[in-house]
């Protein structure tokens, strides 16, 4: 026997250890933080768009399309104070819509998931219609807590549109959420709540569902490589979040249009308004501008929607893979 083949017998065979499977659920709050920085990262790409968005929404008329929109809001207040108007109340949004929609998705999934397991059936046995009520729950519940935010995010966002004596010039997304609640009152901070969640339970259920639904497919289904793993997940991710935007841009662009309509409509001195409730406005804007007006600024939504639901649910997704060790989706 030659000295190398004795050397090779006596040393020990290395042995790769391989890092177990993380077991037990997540804490909610932890879901909720992580998904408040995937929302303010894509927030910080996506906010011009949604200023474009609102603009459009609420008084498209004076445009003649998504680039001129954003052509006008340039020249009159720049990058800081025109596209970017209302950055503040759309981080807020974050940390109050955000977390709670993608953080309680998260959880009711991984909860199920465990409840699985624990049955002895497959972990991703989940149905599509369960897929989406988590979306649905998760986002109603994520939207009631996030409509002051959203409402600051619209009054600020659309601002810079009015006449400079209308202007309500808000210093910053505190001070529009307090000069709503003196000027107003309380309860306006939840004004446009029926649509905005009604909006936000169709545009989560379609979102998250639908991407946690195509991502399963496309993984088991080896066009992305094993377990869809190829480029580390991210061309999967990205066809998973690029259908879910479409159909969920489709279901709640009505909605939007209302709710922008409604959270940013003047008030008088002795309380009226220009519309009485969510089917008010639903009717008279159909009215005046035609049942096509419901879908008014879907192409700057999409644009808008599109790469935010790929860069919040991809940060989303490796962000909880890389802290926790488990999928957000």
């Amino acid at each position: 026997m030659s000295a190398v083949a004795a050397e090779s017998e006596l040393r020990p065979a290395v042995q790769v250890a391989v890092k177990p499977a993380p077991s037990g659920s997540i804490p909610l709050s932890t879901r909720m933080v992580l998904s408040a920085c995937s929302g303010m990262g894509a927030a910080t790409v996506c906010h011009p768009l949604d200023v474009v968005r609102v603009q459009m929404q609420t008084e498209g008329g004076q445009y003649r399309n998504t680039f001129d929109c954003a052509k006008q809001i340039y020249a009159k207040g720049g990058v800081r104070s025109g596209l970017y108007a209302g950055v503040s109340a759309a981080y807020l949004r974050q940390w109050l819509y955000g977390s709670c929609r993608m953080g309680i998705y998260s959880n009711l999934l991984e909860q199920q998931q465990l409840k699985n397991v624990a049955e002895g059936r497959p972990k991703n046995d989940i149905s599509f219609a369960n897929k989406l009520l988590m979306g649905m729950t998760s986002g109603g519940i994520g939207s009631l807590v996030g409509t002051p935010s959203e409402l600051a995010l619209v009054r600020m966002s659309a601002d810079s549109k009015l006449p400079p004596a209308e202007r309500r010039n808000y210093k910053n997304v505190i001070d529009c959420v307090r000069r709503i609640a003196n000027e107003e009152g309380a309860a306006n901070l939840w004004r446009g709540a029926t649509p905005t969640v009604l909006r936000a339970c169709l545009l989560s259920s379609c979102q998250l569902g639908i991407t946690s639904e195509v991502k399963q497919n496309l993984s088991q289904s080896g066009v992305f490589g094993p377990n869809g793993q190829m480029f580390y997940g991210l061309p999967m991710l990205f066809c998973s979040t690029l259908v879910s935007s479409f159909f969920a841009n489709i279901v709640s662009n009505p909605f939007d249009v209302v709710k922008s309509r409604m959270q940013n409509m003047p008030v008088a001195a002795d309380g009226t308004a220009m519309y009485t409730s969510m089917l008010d406005c639903f009717k008279k804007s159909v009215r005046s501008e035609g049942v096509l007006v419901l879908w008014s600024g879907f192409t700057p939504a999409f644009v808008k929607l599109a790469p935010y639901t790929v860069i919040s649910l991809t940060l989303a997704d490796k962000l909880t893979k890389a802290i926790t060790g488990k999928d957000a989706l």
